[in-house]
């Protein structure tokens, strides 16, 4: 999967690498340099943040599923079946 910016949050994304490589490293980065910096990191570790992103994302989803087993289970009235 290929994850792609919009030109706005692209220009925002570079410019945070500047700051970054300014303020951190005491290094200019310039703007052609901070685009392919940000296409090495996006392409090359992109997926990575992606993918904990969607582990994050089930692993909350299951805690909820497990509340509400939970409260349904709770909730359930005693007959002679259970």
């Amino acid at each position: 999967m290929k994850i792609n910016f919009s030109s706005t949050e692209k220009e925002l994304l570079t410019s945070k690498l500047q700051k970054y490589f300014e303020q951190e490293l005491d290094q200019e980065l310039a703007q052609f340099d901070g685009v392919f910096l940000l296409d090495f990191i996006t392409e090359n570790m992109g997926v990575y943040f992606y993918n904990k992103g969607l582990q994050d994302a089930q692993a909350i989803l299951a805690s909820k599923v497990d509340d509400i087993t939970e409260t349904i289970a709770a909730n359930e009235i005693t007959t002679e079946l259970t």
